[in-house]
This record gives structure tokens, C-alpha cells and sequence, in this order.
């Protein structure tokens, strides 16, 4: 995991606010999306499109993962917006309401075609009943493919669900798309909470996103990074537990059985250990 980025905290920036895309970069999140699809106006959209792409080619944002989000495919500002970004070259262009293996490829190919820089991959949004039914083929559709993005407001939406605490009515769709992006190989950020003022509502879910699986949370308020944050790293017990198993694996080897704290350790749990302490090292890196 030695190229592991973290993701634990990526903010939402209508990209037609020049003060907040100004803010963004003092914000301790690991990544922005530059949006222009529905934080923008119609008529703000060709503007939103220029300053988010300025915003991305700049270089102000120090580490962060910057990203822009484009409008839908088949909308009017689409084939316009995946241009601009190509050219701006963001580590990522942010892609709503993802359908199908083809339209991951469709993405693909005209991300190339407008002269997208290598580094810049897909960020597909999972966000209706087909795409989650699809979410495996999805997942696995091309290279450049790099995030899931699930969009759990538009999926309970589609669904005729209702938010409640603990999301039992999406539970079955969030696991399907974990299991789809685990099995490709790429990283899944959990949905946005939607209620700023809701502080341990936000925590709740954080640690339940944490506790599925999830890379990270996607955001829409900057008060909601430090807790996204926090939720999605390492504890310093969990730090000290790993180095302490493998320590006591290395140190073991030969013997037999190998225990740590009573607990019997084998290669999965060591395996589990180190992925803690590269995302603990990632994170510390960052500064």
C-alpha cells in the first residue's frame, strides 16, 4: 500500500462560489469535489465549469485530492465539462448516476479523446437501483476507474426510502456496492449526511461507514471534516495492536501456534495489521 492515498474526509465546493473556493484551500479535508452539477445553477454552469477548472490546474490545494465533479451524461453541460476537465487534469473527474460497464468505458474514451492527463481517473457516482444491481461490471470496467462514489440521496430517493437513523432501507445497496468495489480492487466512499446541524447523528454514521468498510465520507459542510476524519483513521490502539501482532508473528515464526493477547494469529490478521499501519503512516504523512 505504499501509493495509499487517504480519502477520509472529501467535501462537496459549488464551484460557482469563488469565496468558498478560495476557503477550500485551508479546509483539513483529503479531498475536494469541485462541483458543477447540483450545487450549480443553469445559468452559473458555463462560469462554475472555468473557475473549478482554474481551481484544479492551480495547484493551490497542497495535498488534498482534488476532483471535479461534471454534469450527467446526456445532460447539455456534459460533453462540455468532461473537455474542460480533461484539460485542467484533476486527480479525478467525478461522474453522476453511473449506469452500466459501457458508460464507464463511454467515460473513458472521451477522456482520452479531449487529452486527459494519465494521473486523472473516474470517480463513478452509485446512485440508482441499476447501478447497484450493475455495481460489479461497474466497478471493473476499465483501469482508469479508481473510486465508487455512492450517492445515497438520489438511492433512497429511487428506492421510494425514507432516511432513518442507522440507513436500514439502503443497508443491502451500500454492501453490494462495498462488495463490488472490494472485489475490484478500488476505493468506495460512503454517501453525504445531510443534516449539518446533527453532530452525533453525522458521528453515528461515520463510525458505521467505518465500520462496513468505507475509504472515507463524502461531505457538504466543512464542519463535518474533523469528525470524518477522525472516524475514518486508525485509533492509536489500533496502531499499537498492530505493531504489537506482528511483532509477535515475526517473533514467533517457526513455533507453531503464534498468539497475541490470548488471540490466536495467522497471515489474514497480519495481513490486517499492515494495511492499518500504511494507512496510519499515510495519514501522518500528510501532515
Amino acid at each position: 500500500m505504499s501509493d495509499f492515498l487517504p480519502l477520509r474526509s472529501v467535501l462537496y465546493m459549488p464551484s460557482s462560489n469563488e469565496r468558498a473556493l478560495e476557503k477550500a484551500k485551508s479546509i483539513a479535508c483529503d479531498g475536494l469535489i469541485l462541483d458543477l452539477e447540483d450545487a450549480v445553477a443553469p445559468d452559473a454552469k458555463p462560469a462554475a465549469r472555468e473557475a473549478a477548472c482554474a481551481a484544479a490546474a492551480s495547484g493551490d490545494y497542497g495535498r488534498r485530492t482534488v476532483t471535479i465533479r461534471v454534469n450527467g451524461i446526456g445532460t447539455e453541460w456534459h460533453e462540455a465539462d468532461l473537455a474542460a476537465a480533461a484539460q485542467a487534469g484533476p486527480a479525478a473527474v467525478v461522474v453522476p448516476k453511473v449506469d452500466s460497464a459501457a458508460e464507464v468505458q463511454q467515460l473513458v474514451d472521451a477522456l482520452e479523446r479531449y487529452g486527459a492527463p494519465d494521473h486523472t481517473t473516474v470517480w463513478a457516482m452509485v446512485e440508482t437501483p441499476v447501478a447497484i444491481l450493475d455495481a460489479l461490471a461497474i466497478a471493473r470496467a476499465s483501469e482508469r476507474l479508481s473510486t465508487l462514489v455512492m450517492g445515497t440521496n438520489d438511492l433512497v430517493k429511487e428506492l421510494y426510502a425514507e432516511h432513518v437513523p442507522g440507513r436500514a432501507p439502503i443497508l443491502p445497496s451500500l454492501h453490494t456496492a462495498l462488495l463490488a468495489a472490494r472485489a475490484a480492487g478500488i476505493a468506495i466512499l460512503d454517501g453525504v449526511y445531510n443534516d449539518v446541524q446533527d453532530t452525533d447523528g453525522f458521528l453515528a454514521e461515520c463510525r458505521q461507514g467505518r465500520e462496513m468498510g468505507f475509504d472515507g465520507k463524502t461531505l457538504i459542510h466543512p464542519g463535518q471534516v474533523d469528525g470524518a476524519n477522525a472516524a475514518f483513521a486508525p485509533s492509536e490502539q489500533a496502531v499499537e495492536d498492530a505493531r504489537g501482532l506482528i511483532a509477535a508473528f515475526e517473533d514467533g515464526q517457526g513455533s507453531g501456534v503464534v498468539t497475541y493477547h490470548g488471540r490466536m494469529v495467522e497471515n489474514l490478521h497480519v495481513e490486517s495489521a499492515r494495511r492499518t499501519l500504511a494507512i496510519d503512516e499515510a495519514i501522518r504523512a500528510l501532515g
